[in-house]
Formats: structure tokens, C-alpha cells, sequence
């Protein structure tokens, strides 16, 4: 369905996948979203990640039967190169693939593409050591392993096609391939910001003509040996005294940290004339996107410019001001340091406004997905839309003087304005924002 070249066609978002720690589908999702449900506990599929306590956002229950039955039948066989996150994201696109209705057998298949956004993916440590040990010299009491010999010694002993497992552009090529989507295909790895640039470019390819229906999405984890590591390392992680599901505040005065995670978001984005000559359901309308990655002169990260930027950006695009946002749906990560600059951005962009505006941060229930984190928190917002109120924080018992937000809390709120802005920001400075309304 080409568009005229003077109209700037509309895209709307007609379907939903989700597969996150508080629910597989979106009926779960939004139940335990509803009922203040937790989905932060002990670890389960891992027996030892580097985290406090083995304490996660784990998909409890996800297993390769998942994937499986969402693929067609003869795409099945590629699940055994596919890494849990991969599986995660492929099961989350087909779900929201089916939600939509979508007839596969109606459809321009050469104007049907897909955006899909990942971290960067890593082999475990297991799928390596027998290929590592081959490298090391018998007798070697340092343990020194010898890169002449990985070629000859070491590759060989690796499992079959085992890159393909962990390459981050793999998502988008397995739903591309299983839903024959000829048009846009593209991978995107910006940590927490993929989310919000996928929709963003998958918006854009809609707007100037050069598809009808994107799949967008992403998928992620922080749940792994050494990503947990890393975040071990780098990162505020969250630990507290009582049970684990009260452990991520943000914007609380006693947030200690993150909760890492894992998770997959998807969503099905049409040109709303397309949608609606086939009766589809329409969840909400793209209005405007905006990014933004800003370093400071020594080369330490701005998320606070970042984010400025990229909610300005975002209003522009959709040629809308801070009054016409219903609410906002924060990165609220639970970091003290983070938290503190997410809030100093919102103060600048939204003003005064930002003491009434309703403020909800997603993470509290599920915690920090990395890539996967944007399209699960903003699918939160868009059930709520549908449903009329929008769920609290979790945890945020103890405000703090320094955040200055109205952080929705307690008791769900009302939704009087059905437009939500979404935004997330990593550690290196890149911010993303979306303005969806209902």
C-alpha cells in the first residue's frame, strides 16, 4: 500500500508480544501489572550469576518449547542456534505477530519488514573451555594459552555454527525469515536505548513510504556469567534486607541499585490506513521519536544532555508540548547517581509541570533487561492506556527531595490525557524517547 509522497502517513502500533518476568503474553503481563505482582527472585536457570544473592528478573518457566511452537513448522529446526535471548525475542515478535490478525497470506510481503534491537550477545564460558583447554600445553603449570594453536586445535573442538547463537543481528533475521518479511530489515545495539530507536526508525520507514507493517522489537539480558559480571563491576546493583521483590525503588530515597534482568518486547507498526482497511485493533499512534548521545569534553558520558535532548527532540517531532503528555514512562533504573540525573532532565524539559505529571518507572517490577527493557515498559503504558489507570511503582515508599517527581505510587492513577513518553538512556550517554498516544 504505497502512500502519497505529499501525505505523511500515520503509524499505529496493532499488536503486542511480551515475555517478561512478570508474564508471558500480554494478558499475564497486564494481570500482574494490575495486582502489584513482582516478578524479581531468586534465580533459577542459572545456578550462579555475579549478582547479590542470585537475585534476578528472571522469565520464569521460558523454555525452547516456546520458540518452537511460535515458529513455523519448518523454521523450527533453527531454535538449536538460537541463545535464550534470541529465543526470548523471536517468541516475543510471534506473539505480536498473532496478536495483531495480520493475514500473512494478504499481505505485500516486499513491503513487510523488521527492526529488531539487541545487546551484544556472549558465548558462555562452558561453550568455550574444551576449545580453550586444547590450546593450553599438558604440563603447563601457568595455564598460558597458546593463540598459534586455535586454528589447528582449539576451533575444531567448538560446537557447529556456535557464532550464530550469539550474533546480536540475529533476532531480526529469524523473524525475518520465519514471517517472509522481504522489506526493511535492520539490527540495532544501543543497550537500554534499542528499544525506542527501533520504533523510531521503523516509524520513519512506515512514514517516507517504504513499508506498510514493521515488526519492531527488543530483546536482552544482563542475566549471564559474565554480562553480570560486568554489571557487577560498572554498575549500582540493588540489595536489601527484606525479600527480593522490594529491592528495586526508583527514585525512592533508600533506592540502593538495579535488579538485572531478561526480557523481550514487540510490537506490530502499521500505516494506519493499511490497519484499518483490515479491521485492526489499534493500540496507540507513534506521534514522535528523538535520540540523542552526548559526551562530555573529558569523554565521560552526559545522560543528563543525552536525555534533554532526546525528549526535545521527541516533543518536536511530534509537534507536541510538555502540557499534552499524560504521563511519563522513566528509565527509573533504582540507581542512586542515575535516578538523580533522569530527574534533573525531566525538571529542564517539563518544568514546573514536572511536580504534577505523572512519573511511573516499570523496572520495579521486573527490573533492568538491558536492550529489552523499552518496548516491555512501554507495552505497561499502553495496556494502561486501554484500561484506563495506570499501575504504581513498586517500592517507592520514601520520596526523595532531591527527585522532585510526581512518581505514581500506591494506588494506580487515572489516565486524563492518553499520550505517554517514553524514554530510556544507557551508560555511555545514549538516550532515546517516544511519544505514543492512545
Amino acid at each position: 500500500m504505497a502512500t502519497d509522497t505529499n501525505e505523511r502517513p500515520e503509524v499505529v502500533i496493532t499488536g503486542i508480544g511480551v515475555v517478561s518476568p512478570i508474564g508471558i503474553g500480554v494478558d499475564d503481563f497486564w494481570d500482574s501489572l494490575s495486582n502489584g505482582k513482582s516478578g524479581i527472585a531468586e534465580t533459577e536457570f542459572l545456578s550462579h550469576v555475579a549478582l547479590p544473592r542470585n537475585i534476578s528478573g528472571e522469565v520464569k518457566g521460558f523454555t525452547d518449547k516456546m520458540p518452537k511452537a511460535a515458529l513455523p513448522k519448518q523454521q523450527r529446526k533453527f531454535v538449536r542456534v538460537m541463545c535464550r535471548e534470541i529465543e526470548i525475542g523471536v517468541t516475543a515478535a510471534m506473539q505480536s505477530l498473532q496478536q495483531s490478525g495480520i493475514d500473512l497470506e494478504s499481505i505485500d510481503h516486499s513491503r513487510f519488514g523488521v527492526d529488531f534491537g539487541a545487546n551484544l550477545m556472549f558465548s558462555p564460558p562452558d561453550v568455550l573451555k574444551d576449545a580453550c583447554w586444547e590450546c593450553v600445553d599438558e604440563g603447563d603449570s601457568q595455564l598460558k594459552f597458546q593463540y598459534g594453536r586455535w586454528g589447528d586445535d582449539g576451533l575444531p573442538k567448538m560446537e557447529p555454527l556456535w557464532l550464530l547463537k550469539y550474533l546480536p543481528n540475529m533476532p531480526a533475521c529469524h523473524i525475518g525469515i520465519a514471517v517472509d518479511a522481504r522489506g526493511p530489515n535492520n539490527s540495532v545495539t544501543l543497550d537500554e536505548a534499542s528499544g525506542n530507536a527501533v520504533l523510531g526508525e521503523a516509524f520513519h520507514i512506515i512514514r517516507r513510504g517504504a513499508a506498510d507493517v514493521m515488526i519492531a522489537g527488543s530483546t536482552g539480558t544482563r542475566l549471564h556469567p559474565v554480562k553480570s559480571m560486568h554489571a557487577r563491576m560498572w554498575d549500582d546493583l540493588a540489595e536489601g534486607d527484606g525479600p527480593p521483590e522490594t529491592w528495586c525503588k526508583p527514585f525512592d530515597k533508600n533506592r540502593t541499585g538495579q535488579v538485572a534482568a531478561e526480557g523481550a518486547g514487540s510490537f506490530i507498526l502499521e500505516e494506519r490506513k493499511h490497519a484499518e482497511a483490515r479491521g485492526a485493533e489499534i493500540y496507540g499512534t507513534i506521534n514522535g521519536v528523538g535520540s540523542s548521545c552526548v559526551a562530555k569534553p573529558n569523554g565521560e558520558a552526559d545522560m543528563k544532555q543525552a536525555l534533554v535532548n532526546a525528549m526535545r527532540a521527541a516533543l518536536n517531532s511530534a509537534g507536541m508540548t510538555p502540557e499534552e503528555i499524560g504521563h511519563i514512562n522513566a528509565h527509573g533504573l533504582g540507581s542512586p547517581s542515575v535516578d538523580k540525573t533522569e530527574a534533573e532532565a525531566i525538571r529542564e524539559v517539563f518544568g514546573e509541570l514536572a511536580e504534577t505529571i505523572p512519573v511511573v518507572a516499570f523496572k520495579s517490577y521486573f527490573g533492568n533487561m538491558g536492550s529489552g527493557c523499552g518496548p516491555i515498559e512501554l507495552a505497561a503504558s499502553l495496556l494502561a492506556i486501554k484500561h484506563g489507570q495506570l499501575p504504581p511503582t513498586l517500592n517507592y515508599d520514601v520520596p526523595d527531595p532531591e527527585i522532585g517527581l510526581n512518581v505514581v505510587h500506591g494506588l494506580a492513577a487515572k489516565i486524563d490525557k492518553p499520550a505517554v513518553m517514553k524514554i530510556n538512556v544507557t551508560r555511555m550517554g545514549q538516550a532515546t524517547a517516544v511519544i505514543v498516544s492512545g
